[in-house]
């Protein structure tokens, strides 16, 4: 199936072409789908990706879900094999896909800043505005989604570097204090995070707006520098640097122009995930962060890598995963994040994911004849 205009192809395939898809146990992925659906039949349904499938075509194929016992893992892959139809997603560039990973942090804050706890985690302003093509200035680029209104006025909202040194002091927005900026910076990045202050109490917040920048990759400012071996680069590499050369952090920093801001969300069920994009708990090894411009939440993907192996036991990853998530930096339609649970654990499995994989999106078996 050609996709004009997306720069990728879809190619039906067989489920026995999905490398380790027999050894795959998918059945745990019930209680996600049953709050997938739950979801879809509460609210509003998920934005239609540019690839064409609805969360109508979604609900579908989740009502027959719940209305099935997922007795293991075989009936489980039995249910998938009867009602899709499994398609790679092949890149027009003829590259392979690639993944990375995300993970729920958890940091050391407290209630009120002092000499120790200094960085302020940001509930989202009021002056700031969700665009769209109906109030998107002209003259500002089509990525700005959200924006500064300042009366009858929109402009850029003021970046990372702006904002961390003040632009927002004094409006009583903060949630609480971080002690470590280069912490709460990766909070930004992983876009929820878990607060634990110094009495023991526990306090989950996850993304609720951005301040509108593109995403920019410290990383790969550092591997441009000559900073970082690419060969060894990961989130412990990038963190340890910062780590050694305290005086150059706000200049990495703030060439991140993109600012994350936060609300609270649900602290019942730590054993769950947080409650991302999708607006559903995310289930550790299970879901995952794809470019919502393209694909749309809920629906199913299979991955395999063959040189991703520390978060099987050495095994080649190869798991069906829902997409659940979306991020900065996730683009493009073979481009996707893995979560991998909460806490540093999690965050360790998570640091050192940057590997090539092969998506495959598995499509309702009444849609599917669109792409054939």
């Amino acid at each position: 199936m050609s996709s004009t205009g997306r720069a990728f192809r879809l190619e039906e395939v067989s489920f026995e072409q999905l490398p380790g898809w027999q050894t795959d146990d998918p059945s745990s992925l019930l209680p996600a789908m049953q709050s997938v659906l739950s979801h879809l039949r509460r609210a509003k349904p998920y934005r239609t990706g540019a690839l064409g499938l609805s969360a109508q075509e979604l609900s579908a194929l989740l009502e027959k879900a719940d209305e099935t016992s997922f007795k293991g893992a075989g009936s489980a892959r039995l249910f998938f094999e009867n009602h899709c139809v499994a398609f790679k997603i092949a890149p027009s560039h003829g590259k392979s896909g690639f993944v990375t990973a995300f993970y729920e942090p958890e940091l050391a804050v407290a209630a009120k800043p002092d000499a120790t706890f200094r960085y302020p985690i940001y509930r989202r302003p009021s002056d700031l505005v969700d665009l769209d093509d109906a109030n998107r200035p002209s003259d500002m680029d089509s990525s700005y989604v959200f924006g500064l209104q300042h009366n009858a006025k929109i402009s850029p909202y003021p970046d990372r570097g702006e904002i961390d040194r003040g632009y927002l002091d004094g409006r009583g927005l903060e949630i609480a204090w971080a002690k470590s900026k280069v912490d709460l910076f990766f909070v930004h990045v992983q876009g929820a995070a878990r607060l634990v202050y110094g009495d023991g109490t526990i306090r989950r917040i996850t993304y609720a707006a951005k301040a509108g920048h593109p995403f920019s990759a410290v990383g790969r400012l550092l591997l441009d520098r000559g900073e970082l071996d690419p060969a060894t680069i990961s989130m412990q590499t990038i963190r340890q640097w910062l780590n050694d050369h305290p005086d150059k952090v706000d200049e990495v920093l703030w060439h991140n122009r993109s600012y994350i801001f936060f609300r609270d969300a649900d602290v019942e069920g730590l054993e769950l995930g947080p409650i991302a994009a999708a607006k559903v708990p995310l289930i550790a090894g299970r879901a995952l962060a794809v470019d919502r411009l393209i694909h749309t939440f809920g629906f199913p993907f299979y991955i395999h890598s063959q040189s991703l192996t520390h978060l099987d036991d050495g095994r080649p990853f190869a798991r069906l995963m829902l997409a659940l998530d979306t991020g900065s930096a996730i683009v493009g339609p073979a481009r996707g994040d893995i979560f991998t649970g909460s806490g540093d654990e999690a965050g360790e499995r998570a640091g050192t994911v940057r590997n090539n994989a092969d998506f495959y999106i598995l499509i309702p078996r009444e849609a599917a004849e669109r792409y054939r």
